[in-house]
């Protein structure tokens, strides 16, 4: 998670959403990302979007079996089914999104049994420091 939220920090310095996530294989990081919308005039430009395509791209293929997924924060509908899709087999997730969260705090798309295999779910992972990140990004923007 340490790795996710140095990611969140380089979308905090670009003025972006502070959100980071990285994609790891046994015990290397193997994609990563942070959120780009705002730089990259893109609405998929999400952290988990970025860090999954990463992944794909270093490990050359699309399915990420034996992969994890650590990202600051709950990931949005459109994430959590790219999560689902790239077939990971855990996510890790730091603070919970309880306004577009779907990973169990909105609506808990991913582990929803009726879409095939879905990956493991931790949360709760260095909970303060992916909170505060967060906060103190939008406490400066108002």
């Amino acid at each position: 998670m340490h790795e996710a939220l140095n990611e969140a920090r380089k979308a905090l310095n670009n003025g972006e959403v502070p959100v980071g996530a990285v994609v790891v294989m046994g015990d290397k990081v193997v994609g990563r990302g942070y959120n780009m919308r705002e730089m990259l005039y893109d609405a998929t430009a999400h952290a988990e979007i970025l860090a999954i395509r990463d992944a794909n791209a270093n490990l050359k293929r699309w399915r990420l079996e034996g992969c994890t997924m650590y990202v600051t924060l709950e990931p949005c509908p459109m994430c959590a089914g790219a999560i689902i899709l790239s077939r990971m087999d855990m996510v890790v997730i730091g603070a919970q999104d309880p306004r577009m969260g779907f990973c169990g705090s909105v609506y808990n798309i991913i582990e929803d049994r009726r879409l095939g295999k879905t990956p493991e779910v931790i949360t709760g992972i260095l909970e303060d420091e992916c909170q505060r990140i967060l906060k103190d990004f939008f406490n400066r923007k108002r």
